[in-house]
Parts: structure tokens; C-alpha cells; sequence
């Protein structure tokens, strides 16, 4: 008997129709001889809703008890989930991060997982049940204590449950019929991908593509195991993420496309340190700051500083709810560096190109510039990697830039638009 391990994110499950509507396509899994495994995100908006509760009470809240209020939604869910599915006429048991095994480092608010030992999932798989888990969340292996795995880190429980238990598949189940080549929010005429490999995925999704966590796909990749993308609102087949080009009807392989899509990421910071002396040692120094206090940074540019052919500047991009700690640690070290100016700007956004045309096809970075700069947007950083283009717009000018690209390397639909069916992009 197969295993299959299914994710259902926060609108997929945020009212009570629909967890009777996920549980019956659970019921109807399990019908197929498959032995069920279900990941469930909290439902709804409830995440945001705690952190903006917490924020009431603590002006930074984070840590232990930050943890241990987050988790709170997903067992709510997967209790919920559980009881739908014993309506059914089917057993199903829930359990939290911790109960099915997923232990973690010890990092508060973004924990990484370092092994599943799912014994209690396989034996509920063993006596017939359907077993329902706590995504987002695990327990560190030090301390014991409850962990969350950062927002949107369902997508990365279910995908390593899948390698623990040595899967088929992991399907990923959200509120649109599988990944497009723009988010359809922004881009009504935005096309679905049938097969996109890892390694594209990856980029889209640390790009700002919203469908699938970028440390989601990363670890699918290291363990081989397929992802099917596909909405729980409808019975559509989704989008295959995976090493291997799947086959379609005939027998014919799913080409390879020049350019998988376009992201976008509305979320990030830039911050500029300015008069930074031009050695490695003062950049290193830096660098070590941010990372000491666990803060990963995006899109490094460096510069000879107008002022003085001695100095740099240097400007980067963090998660923007990340920005005062990213802020506080580079003032920390102002003394010993010696930089002479700190600043950040929230109103920036980060644009995507995405495709292995990028590294073997002349001109997309030339096409890509034009693109923007004839609907006048305005570019501030522009960076270049294997397969993909990232530029730094104006916030308030993102959606017309998708747009503008998206349209430009011929990646819209020329049939209708695409649905969405709830909104949230999970």
C-alpha cells in the first residue's frame, strides 16, 4: 500500500465547510489503497491574527512562549480535520510537530529541521487510520521546547514527512489549480505550469512565488520526492514539481520551457551602509553580524563610495520583518567598522525573471531592462545569477513591472484568465 502525504494550507481549511470539503477528499484518497498522511496549516487568517495579538502585548515578541502561541492554530485545525474525517465513516488521529516526530534545531520562530523519526505515524498508518499532523512546527532536540519552522513552513513538514515515510508523493494542496508563470492575482492572464524541475522552483520560490517554500523544495530535491501542486477547490491536476520530466497523454515529454515565470516579493527591506572602509575584513565583519544573529540577506551589492575611493557602500535586502534585528546588528559593530551611515528603505520590492534562458539565451537581460523602463518604472538594483534576473522596483510600481515582463517574454494565457479561487495564495 501506497503512502501518500497531503498538505492543505490555511485556505483550503478556513471555515468549516471547508474542512468537510478537504476531509471528503482525504476519504476519497484513502479509498484509492493509499495509507494517508495529511499536513494541515491553522486555518484562515488565524497566524496573522495571533501575531497581531502578540504585538498588542509584546511591542517584539519572539521566542519560546512567541512559539508556543503560533502552534496553537494548526492543532486547532488538525483536531478539527480529524473530527470531519471520523464523521466520514473513516479513523483518523492528530498529532502536533513533536508527537509525529519532527525534531529540530533549537532557533526560535524560523527552526530548521535536522530528522523525522515518525514512529507513531506509522503505526497509526499501521492500524488503519488516516493520520493528521500539525504542520509549521516541531521540538528542538536540545531543549525540548516547541518550535515553528517560519510562515509557510507546512510546505516543508509535509515534504519531510514524505522522505521519512518514503512517499509517493507529496501533494501540496492551495486555493489555485497549480504554479503559473506570474502570480494570477497580479497577472490575470498569467499561464500554469504542467512540469517545472527543482532546480527552477527553487529560484520562483525564493523569488517571492508564494505557492511553495523555498526550503520546501530544497528538501524535496535532496530527498527525490515528487511534489504535485493542485487546488482543493477543484478536482484539476496541478503542476509536477521534480527532477524527471514527466509524460503526458501520448507519450510525449514535457518540454523544458526558456523561461519558467516571473515572481515577485513585496516583503523585503533594503538597507545601506555607507562609508564602509574597502577592505574584506570590514564586509566580513558585517556579514558576521547579521549572521550571528541568524538573519539571512539577499541581493549583495557592493560599490566604490562617491565620497572616497577608500570606502564602499554596500546594500542588501532582508526580510523586512526582520529589519529592526538586521538594523540593531550592524549598529552593534558601527564601532569596530566604522561605517559612517546606516539606512533602510520599506518600500522597495524585488522582481523576478526565472528560466534556464537566462543562462544559454542572448539578450534576456537587455529585453528584461527595456521591458521596465518603457513602462517607466523605476530600477534600483539590478543582480544576475545562473537562471535567473532580479531588480529592486518601487513597491507601488511591482505590479505593473510583473505585468510588463510577464507580457514582454510572451508568458501570457491567449485563453481566458486564470482562477482563483480563495486569495491568499496558499
Amino acid at each position: 500500500m501506497s503512502v501518500v502525504v497531503q498538505k492543505y494550507g490555511g485556505s483550503s481549511v478556513a471555515d468549516a465547510e471547508g474542512i468537510k470539503r478537504v476531509a471528503r477528499r482525504i476519504v476519497d484518497a484513502r479509498k484509492n489503497d493509499n495509507q494517508v498522511v495529511v499536513v494541515v496549516s491553522a486555518m484562515g487568517d488565524t497566524t496573522d491574527e495571533l501575531i497581531d495579538l502578540a504585538e498588542q502585548v509584546s511591542p517584539m515578541p519572539a521566542g519560546r512562549e512567541f512559539d508556543m502561541l503560533l502552534t496553537a492554530g494548526e492543532r486547532i485545525a488538525m483536531a478539527l480535520l480529524a473530527m470531519a474525517i471520523k464523521n466520514l465513516g473513516h479513523e483518523a488521529q492528530s498529532f502536533t510537530g513533536s508527537q509525529a516526530g519532527v525534531i529540530t534545531d533549537s532557533v526560535h520562530n524560523k527552526a530548521r529541521i535536522i530528522d523525522v523519526t515518525p514512529g507513531r505515524i506509522r503505526e497509526s498508518l499501521e492500524a488503519g487510520n488516516i493520520a493528521i499532523v500539525a504542520g509549521f512546527q516541531g521540538v528542538s532536540a536540545d531543549s525540548k521546547d516547541i518550535t515553528t519552522l517560519g510562515r509557510g513552513g507546512s510546505d516543508t513538514t509535509a515534504v519531510a514527512l514524505a522522505a521519512a515515510l518514503d512517499a509517493e508523493v507529496c501533494e501540496i494542496y492551495t486555493d489555485v489549480d497549480g504554479i503559473f508563470t506570474a502570480d494570477p492575482r497580479v497577472v490575470k492572464k498569467a499561464t500554469k505550469i504542467d512540469w517545472i524541475s527543482f532546480e527552477d522552483m527553487l529560484e520562483l520560490a525564493a523569488s517571492g512565488s508564494k505557492v511553495l517554500l523555498h526550503r520546501c523544495v530544497e528538501y524535496a530535491r535532496r530527498y527525490n520526492i515528487p511534489i504535485h501542486v493542485r487546488s482543493s477547490f477543484s478536482g484539476l491536476p496541478g503542476t509536477w514539481v521534480s527532477n524527471e520530466k514527466p509524460e503526458l497523454q501520448g507519450g510525449k515529454q514535457v518540454e523544458h520551457a526558456i523561461i519558467s515565470g516571473v515572481a515577485h516579493d513585496v516583503s523585503a527591506a533594503q538597507v545601506t551602509v555607507r562609508g564602509v572602509p574597502d577592505k574584506p575584513q570590514a564586509t566580513a565583519k558585517l556579514f558576521r553580524a547579521l549572521a550571528d544573529a541568524h538573519l539571512s540577506v539577499d541581493m549583495v551589492d557592493v560599490k566604490a563610495s562617491p565620497v572616497c575611493p577608500d570606502l564602499a557602500d554596500i546594500s542588501f535586502l532582508v526580510p523586512r520583518d526582520e529589519l529592526s534585528q538586521a538594523l540593531r546588528a550592524l549598529k552593534g559593530v558601527r564601532s569596530s567598522v566604522s561605517f559612517t551611515w546606516l539606512g533602510h528603505d520599506t518600500e522597495i520590492a524585488k522582481l523576478s525573471l526565472v528560466g534556464m534562458g537566462v543562462r544559454t539565451t542572448p539578450g534576456i537581460a537587455a529585453t528584461f531592462i527595456e521591458a521596465l523602463s518603457a513602462e517607466g518604472v523605476d530600477v534600483h538594483l539590478v543582480t544576475s545569477s545562473g537562471i535567473n534576473i532580479e531588480a529592486v522596483v518601487p513597491q507601488h510600481q511591482v505590479d505593473i513591472a510583473v505585468r510588463a515582463v510577464h507580457t514582454c517574454f510572451g508568458l501570457d494565457r491567449s485563453d481566458g484568465e486564470a482562477k482563483v479561487y480563495a486569495g491568499t495564495g496558499r
